[in-house]
């Protein structure tokens, strides 16, 4: 399926890439990666396929949405990301925080990402409570990704192996801990840990562990934990997909 991508300026493209460079430093320079990982996907995370509303279109730096629940410390990305967004003011902040995301997965050996510019800053943020709820199961992702993204099973596998980046923390989510034991690497830990089973010190929330007793999800996950070339692949697909929800449709 061939989108139609809007077309941007030269210089424009030539400031995606400066723009870039200097988010790889700080992201670097931070070790926040994981951070960026996840404002990405929660911008990009309330698109709604039937209303064409929410998406990936820079409304994360409206203080309404970095105070729904699901978004907590997410201002703390914000702040990291807004001195490097004031050297750019032609970007719009919808393909900036997109940006931000495929820079992280890429500087922690993660895959590369297509990036496709030319996302347009929306005035007004989405209704709160579209994101997934990780104390659910596999009806209530498929639920979120499939019938509001518009996104399908191998993506919600593909998407949960994300969270080989980062931790939880209790004040922000009622979780605490990572779910790897290198939790600024981007490999395929997340499935291996899965499958061996709860560890001291590693988290596995209730929307991990349902991936376990689906029997569409399971075969995905024992595949990837076999395979991180065939997880890199699906993952950067699937990572693409949900960075243009709403965006350049065909």
């Amino acid at each position: 399926m061939t989108k139609n991508y809007p077309t941007v300026s030269e210089e424009y493209k030539k400031l995606v890439g400066k723009a870039k460079r200097k988010l790889r430093g700080m992201i670097a320079e931070k070790n926040c990666a994981p951070l960026m990982l996840r404002i990405a996907w929660h911008s990009a995370g309330t698109f709604d396929v039937k209303t064409k509303t929410g998406g990936p279109f820079g409304t994360m730096k409206h203080p309404a949405e970095l105070a729904h629940g699901a978004n907590n410390g997410l201002d703390i990305a914000v702040r990291l990301l807004e001195p490097i967004k004031e050297q750019f003011p032609t970007l719009s902040y919808a393909d900036f925080y997109q940006l931000a995301g495929v820079v992280a997965v890429e500087v922690t050996g993660g895959p590369e990402i297509p990036f496709h510019p030319g996302r347009e800053d929306k005035p007004e943020p989405p209704p709160e409570g579209r994101l997934p709820d990780a104390t659910l199961g596999c009806d209530h992702l498929r639920q979120v990704f499939s019938v509001q993204m518009g996104l399908s099973d191998q993506d919600i596998v593909t998407l949960s192996g994300g969270h080989t980046l980062g931790r939880c923390h209790k004040e922000r989510s009622g979780f605490e801990g990572p779910w790897t034991s290198n939790p600024l690497i981007f490999d395929n830990s997340y499935f291996k840990e899965l499958l061996s089973g709860e560890k001291e010190g590693l988290l596995q929330l209730p929307s991990d562990k349902a991936l376990l007793d689906d029997p569409v999800f399971r075969p995905l996950v024992e595949k990837y934990a076999q395979d991180e070339d065939a997880f890199f692949a699906d993952y950067a697909e699937s990572h693409l997909k949900l960075s243009e929800l709403g965006f350049a449709e065909a």
